[in-house]
């Protein structure tokens, strides 16, 4: 049971990437509704190395997403039974493949100096996600579903981490919590 409520708290973590809009907000009218001045200030242009960087990182970024996205589900659906420990093998198999891919990738991008640091935390982050899923895959070999929750707190950090750097470059892609 502690595996299936941790399972549970990092698919609610990795969804976070795909929550969306609350539509129980109110809506005004815009016809009626006042204009409000931002609430912060508009982040300063980004530079065409900064832009081409983020473009060029966008999809290793929607890979790494969709890859952890799937092998969380698998996880969750797996401790319910409703998935067999062949689909979920697959699945982390996949999303391993998808974590080395992105990390080569990344390596082959060169961030401006202004953007250094989150590249490198990006990379931690697909590293966290690769560390995870190898605990998973030692389920595999031993038959202990204790991996799963070992595999969370790394799992999670990389979320958290993606999460942070996705917001300053995409400022839209991640709805409010």
């Amino acid at each position: 049971m502690p595996v299936l409520i941790a399972l549970a708290a990092f698919a609610a973590g990795a969804l976070m990437f795909f929550k969306p809009a609350d539509s129980t907000a109110p809506r005004e009218d815009s016809a009626t509704a006042t204009p409000v001045a931002p609430a912060k200030p508009a982040r300063p242009a980004l530079t065409a190395d900064e832009e081409r960087y983020i473009r060029a990182l966008w999809p290793i970024h929607g890979d790494v997403q969709r890859s952890t996205l799937r092998m969380s589900l698998g996880q969750i659906f797996f401790s319910n039974k409703d998935l067999g420990a062949p689909e979920l093998k697959a699945r982390v198999e996949q999303a391993l493949g998808v974590y080395k891919n992105a990390r080569t990738r990344m390596q082959d991008l060169q961030p401006p100096e202004s953007l250094r640091a989150q590249h490198d935390d990006y990379l931690v982050a697909v590293r966290l996600f690769e560390e995870s899923a190898q605990e998973i895959m030692k389920m595999f070999v031993d038959g202990r579903e204790e991996h799963l929750l070992a595999a969370h707190p790394k799992g999670q950090a990389g979320a958290d981490k993606i999460r942070e750097i996705g917001g300053k470059f995409w400022p839209n892609e991640f709805a409010p919590h």
